[in-house]
């Protein structure tokens, strides 16, 4: 029997490749004579790196000192392979780079994520292809905006601190962004506007620490701010409203504003994994994901799984942190059935602390249920 098993990471807990080896070890020590093809995935958010480092050994990693969040030095890494080059926005602006106490996105700033840029570029990169999810910021990126020499300004003329709530002072842009001519990708699923009730600040800002007053606050920061990249050459007219334009605290909008465009994270992904080809000669496949929820059925990894199982006629199986997703809304999407690690070990903690020994159980449950 042939399984593909191709999860998203767990967020705060384990790695989409782990996530596959733990489950596929599980299946294994039931069933060894079974054919376990591997395929970890990510829709743009944490792991997009590994997952496309794994799929393009040929391309060349590039190693860069940039900063977090809050300023602090970490490294990040820009894959090029040819003249397209793959960037994962969370290495510099993520959530898990902060501990929960420092998480307020009033202050986080995407800056981190310009030198990774600018690496690209500077090594030859026509299309930098940027990995959305998973960000601690909600500025707009006017972080970014800034460390490719167009840092924000207010009505003085003096540059803005960095983080979302300073966009309220906005007045202008101190320069232009050279790119040289490369263009930029945002590989995310999120659709969600910049603003409003369905936007970055509304959606995303409490799970980046936002009270109820911030979120007002920052939503009126970056109405501000996107009258401001509406002055950029070349970018869209209403660009705020455009779908993914709230990805990432709103860096979708500064991509979309610097003339780039949105792409489906996990349809790039699904593209270079081979994914497509692998679903074919597949008897059933394996995906998942930390939490499996109204959001995975709007266009993430296990959506776009799911989606391309079912048009095959192939039976998919999601095995996540929890599942709060319902059977029909699941069914529409394509997914046959739904385990969960809460469900097995019966607790929250357990499932956070022991995710792999609980993704080997699975494992061994569902050989048992689905091998022949």
């Amino acid at each position: 029997m042939r399984v593909l098993v191709c999860p998203d990471k767990f967020a705060g807990t384990i790695s989409a490749p782990d996530v596959a080896e733990a489950f596929a070890e599980g299946w294994r020590g039931v069933k060894p004579d079974d054919e376990l093809v591997l395929r970890p995935l990510s829709d743009g958010g944490p792991g997009f790196s590994a997952v496309l480092a794994a799929a393009l050994p040929q391309a060349k990693v590039l190693t860069v000192a940039t900063t977090d969040p809050l300023g602090r030095a970490v490294e990040g890494h820009v894959l090029l392979d040819g003249e397209i080059a793959y960037v994962e926005s969370a290495e510099a602006c993520g959530l898990h780079l902060l501990a929960e106490a420092e998480r307020d996105p009033k202050h986080t700033t995407s800056f981190g994520l310009g030198p990774l840029v600018v690496a690209a570029v500077e090594s030859g990169a026509r299309e930098v292809v940027i990995g959305l999810g998973g960000s601690a910021t909600n500025d707009g990126g006017a972080g970014l905006l800034a460390a490719l020499g167009a840092a924000p300004l207010d009505a003085a003329g003096y540059a803005l601190p960095y983080g979302g709530a300073a966009l309220t002072a906005c007045a202008g842009l101190g320069g232009v962004p050279r790119m040289r001519e490369a263009r930029l990708v945002a590989a995310t699923d999120v659709d969600s506007p910049l603003l409003g009730l369905h936007g970055a600040s509304s959606v995303f800002g409490p799970q980046k620490g936002a009270s109820r007053e911030d979120v007002f606050l920052l939503d009126g920061a970056l109405t501000r701010f996107a009258e401001v990249l509406e002055t950029l050459p070349g970018c869209p007219s209403g660009v705020a409203t455009l779908p993914g334009a709230g990805a990432a605290g709103g860096l979708g909008a500064a991509i979309l504003a610097l003339g780039g465009r949105v792409e489906s994270g996990i349809g790039l992904v699904r593209r270079l994994t081979g994914l497509d080809a692998e679903l074919e000669s597949a008897y059933l496949v394996v995906t998942g994901e930390g939490s499996f929820d109204e959001q995975s059925l709007r266009g993430k990894v296990v959506a776009g799984v799911a989606n391309a199982a079912r048009d095959l006629g192939v039976p998919c199986v999601v095995v996540a942190g929890r599942v709060d997703a319902g059977r029909r809304e699941a069914a529409a999407i394509g997914v046959t059935e739904a385990h969960s690690l809460v469900e097995h070990f019966g607790s929250v903690p357990k499932a956070m602390s022991q995710p792999a020994d609980g993704l080997r159980e699975l494992g061994r449950r569902l050989a048992q249920q689905w091998s022949r």
